[in-house]
């Protein structure tokens, strides 16, 4: 008699290469943030971010492998090869800044004050944290669209940085709340007004993407990603021209760091951060404007 199991399962979810690297984030993410929550401790904003990358990146990824696991996925209204490719990417980022942040910030040489017991198990969390976003690397690595293969835009790289776009100017976000004086020239509330536009609108493509309604837009969504990727770049060209000049030019800024600034509060720091990842993101936009006029659309995938 033949099974009724087969075809409501899919073993391919856990024994592909794919399969495997999600069972080793499952558990290099449940052994980070259990390291972490039994003796490692954390505290303050940095430690508090480490474990909801942790916790979410867990939780995410056993969502994943069950749906994939039971066919569950089928049910979703989502374009699942772009959500996955997406959380990926995501999970890569959100991942490698826990593993720098945590032992950055936690982690010491010596046992005084905390107690050598504390410092191995924060040392260990540590590890397995730098392992945690191997795997997920691995998988964007797995993912990725070949040359000339047809797949999900998300796993394309002009998908994929469109992740990294918006993480960078959630780290540009961050810098301009610390402080950073932005509001003092209308010319840097424009880099503001550039910067929340470009996030936003990369945000919709891949909400868009992820959520497989692309078909319903009244106009073709992948002429219209490569005109505004095009637009984005003319966009932070004047960011990158107009931010430096207001910031650290004499005239307007300070070319140097001020002596009397505070380490952690000084919004000459911040500005330097949002001058450097302001090229980063431009960098990024020129790059995603290359390869997307390489790429075919698929949004059902």
């Amino acid at each position: 008699m033949e099974s009724t199991g087969g075809p409501y399962l899919n073993t391919a979810a856990v024994t592909s290469p794919v399969g495997i690297a999600r069972l080793l984030q499952m558990t290099f993410g449940c052994t980070t943030f259990s390291l972490v929550a039994h003796q490692g401790g954390f505290s303050a904003a940095y430690g508090t971010f480490c474990m909801f990358v942790w916790t979410f990146c867990f939780a995410i990824t056993v969502f994943i492998i069950t749906c994939e696991f039971t066919h569950l996925h089928s049910c979703l209204s989502l374009s699942w090869g772009n959500f996955t490719a997406a959380f990926a990417m995501l999970a890569t980022l959100m991942s490698i800044t826990a593993a720098v942040i945590y032992p950055l910030y936690f982690v010491q040489v010596g046992c005084y004050p905390i107690g050598c017991e504390v410092r191995d198990f924060r040392i260990a969390a540590s590890v397995f944290a730098g392992l945690l976003f191997v795997v997920y690397a691995a998988e964007v690595f797995l993912t990725r669209a070949k040359p000339g293969q047809v797949t999900s835009y998300m796993a394309t790289i002009s998908g994929l940085l469109k992740i990294v776009q918006a993480f960078v100017a959630c780290i540009i976000f961050g810098a301009l709340v610390n402080d950073s004086q932005y509001g003092k020239y209308v010319a840097t509330q424009w880099c503001v007004a550039v910067y929340s536009f470009c996030f936003v609108v990369t945000v919709v493509v891949v909400a868009f993407s992820v959520t497989g309604k692309t078909a319903l837009l009244w106009f073709p969504f992948e002429r219209s990603v490569v005109i505004y990727t095009f637009g984005a770049v003319l966009l932070y060209v004047s960011a990158a021209v107009i931010w430096p000049v207001f910031c650290f030019d004499s005239k307007y800024g300070s070319p140097q760091r001020p002596g009397l600034c505070a380490k952690g509060k000084c919004p000459w720091d911040s500005q330097l951060v949002i001058a450097i990842f302001t090229y980063v993101n431009l960098l990024l936009y020129v790059l995603d404007l290359a390869y997307s006029q390489r790429i075919r659309f698929v949004s059902h995938l």
